[in-house]
């Protein structure tokens, strides 16, 4: 049952890899997931340009707001379902299956492995939210956790074990069931790396027809506009931060510039593939991003590393409190923020998953969920605690800009911060670099795992067909601040959010179908799992 044949190996399907591909002008794509997903796109793109900007975000924010509003109870037990899930697998007979087979090597070091979890499914996060979430929580720009007072010593212990929640366990969570899924059914059982061989224990062969279409379409939708949204946001936080060091006026010229050079080097990138691309760029990222950690340690007296224990403290005390729905006296900020985050994270999850189930070939599922659930959480925990509590110094004792002036500017509010650090122009020109590098790597993975769906589910898609998808994602962002700014990136936002609530019950029925492929895998293998 080797994951090397043409044929797969579950039960007694015909369909082989590529079967539906069309190869033409040095493409190799699947029919009709490719045209129906390039032919939307265009006919967004031409839609946008025809529209009004502001007409377009009040009609997706009012959808976003009936998402959540209607659904927030739904989205909260899926994630802790999903954690669950997740342990369950952990402790379970389960955790033994390797990835690939009983025979399986990791491809890749456990460090750059690390590496590129990093930057794929965080790095961007980090950067941009590490200290205006926590500020935003303590000051209540938008309500605190669990209607905590603002400015409380209270509030600033919980506004770092909320940021933490947010961006922890729970998330990781619904990545990793994505991302094991995936792994399973392409590397043990020899189906296309394509969402949609996920449901074949369920479907049979119906999953290669229109029903697979429709899955895989999403998926490369909520992947494309997704990265559009944060190669926009990246770019205005990127254009800040160079406007504020060097006393630039650039505007919406510069933002592009950021656009075109970040588009530019993933381009580039992506041509040379996971080893000489992405990986590389993840290793420079995370000696980077460590080294750039211990000197705004240092630089803050310490007042980061302090916060750490009082950071994880506040994660741990209200883990169970900050996860339940019903009954909340703060439900504005769950639903503003936590289900924002949990619908968020489910319309990344393919995109993510995909990526991280191309890298993990050769790990046992319990190696694999610990890894994947628990080293990102952990940094999150120091990044979180050292930045947010630095940032939340300095408002309590009315230091700086952020100090006296609290969040004004969100693309700013990391700049802010280190204005009142020594060597600031230092830290924020490594923070732009980056923060450009960790944009880079999101378009790279994001356009090798779009050409994974969009090929049929094959691994290496040709070159032009990866040239394609990573230009795509910087024009989509292009044309989105170039016609509308601001207020066409957040619509796209609120439109990838909304395409949440039907990826979550394909979530749920993932963890169903999941259990029966491991089951037959347990079947087949009784003595080497034994």
């Amino acid at each position: 049952m080797s994951h090397t044949k043409d044929r797969y190996s579950i039960e007694n399907t015909d369909y082989t890899v590529g079967q539906d591909n069309i190869q033409k002008w040095g493409f190799d794509v699947h029919n009709p997931v490719f045209g129906i997903s390039a032919g939307a796109i265009i006919l967004f793109l031409i839609a946008l340009l025809a529209s009004d900007a502001d007409t377009a975000k009040a009609a997706l924010d009012g959808m976003k707001w009936q998402v959540i509003g209607n659904f927030d109870s739904f989205f909260m037990w899926s994630a802790n379902l999903f954690v669950i899930f997740c342990v369950a697998l952990i402790v379970s007979p389960y955790g033994k299956i390797r990835i690939g087979g009983t025979e399986a090597k990791a491809e890749h070091s456990t460090l750059s492995w690390m590496s590129m979890l990093f930057a794929a499914g965080m790095g961007i996060g980090l950067m941009f939210w590490g200290v205006a979430e926590p500020v935003a929580y303590f000051t209540g720009w938008y309500e605190t956790p669990l209607g905590v007072e603002a400015y409380s010593p209270e509030a600033a212990k919980l506004a770092l074990g909320a940021t933490i929640y947010n961006w922890g366990i729970h998330g990781w969570a619904i990545y990793a069931i994505v991302a094991l899924a995936l792994a399973f059914f392409t590397f043990n059982k020899g189906m296309p790396l394509s969402i949609r061989s996920i449901f074949y224990p369920l479907l049979g062969d119906r999953t290669w027809g229109w029903f697979g279409h429709i899955v895989d379409i999403i998926a490369v939708l909520a992947t494309l506009f997704g990265l559009a949204t944060s190669l926009g946001l990246g770019a205005q936080q990127a254009a800040s931060g160079i406007n504020h060091v060097f006393g630039t006026e650039g505007g919406i010229g510069m933002q592009l510039g950021v656009i075109a050079v970040i588009t530019l080097l993933a381009t580039i990138s992506v041509i040379r593939g996971i080893n000489g691309g992405v990986k590389v760029l993840s290793n420079i990222n995370m000696v980077v991003a460590f080294a750039l950690l211990v000197f705004v340690t240092i630089a803050g007296g310490m007042v980061g590393l302090e916060a750490v224990p009082t950071a994880l403290m506040g994660y741990i005390e209200n883990f169970i409190p900050l996860s339940n729905p019903h009954g909340r006296e703060d439900e504005t900020w769950m639903q503003g923020w936590t289900v924002f985050y949990w619908a968020w994270w489910i319309s990344w999850s393919p995109f993510v998953g995909m990526f991280i189930a191309r890298i993990s070939k050769g790990r046992t599922i319990r190696e694999f969920i610990v890894a994947v659930l628990f080293i990102p959480t952990a940094v999150i925990v120091i990044w979180m605690a050292i930045f947010g509590g630095i940032a939340i110094d300095q408002v309590a004792n009315k230091v700086g800009e952020i100090g006296m002036n609290g969040l004004k500017d969100i693309t700013l509010s990391l700049f802010h911060t280190y204005d009142a650090l020594p060597m600031s122009t230092v830290l924020s020109v490594v923070s732009i670099g980056l923060i450009m590098v960790f944009f880079i790597t999101s378009s790279d993975s994001g356009s090798l795992v779009i050409d994974s769906i969009t090929s049929g589910g094959k691994v290496d898609a040709p070159v032009p067909q990866r040239v394609f998808w990573a230009v795509m994602g910087g024009a989509i962002a292009a044309v989105l601040l170039w016609v509308g700014g601001t207020e066409s990136i957040q619509a796209l936002q609120a439109g990838t959010v909304s395409m949440a609530l039907p990826f979550a019950f394909i979530l749920l029925l993932m963890c169903w179908s999941l259990i029966l492929g491991l089951r037959t895998e347990m079947q087949h293998h009784k003595l080497s799992y034994a």
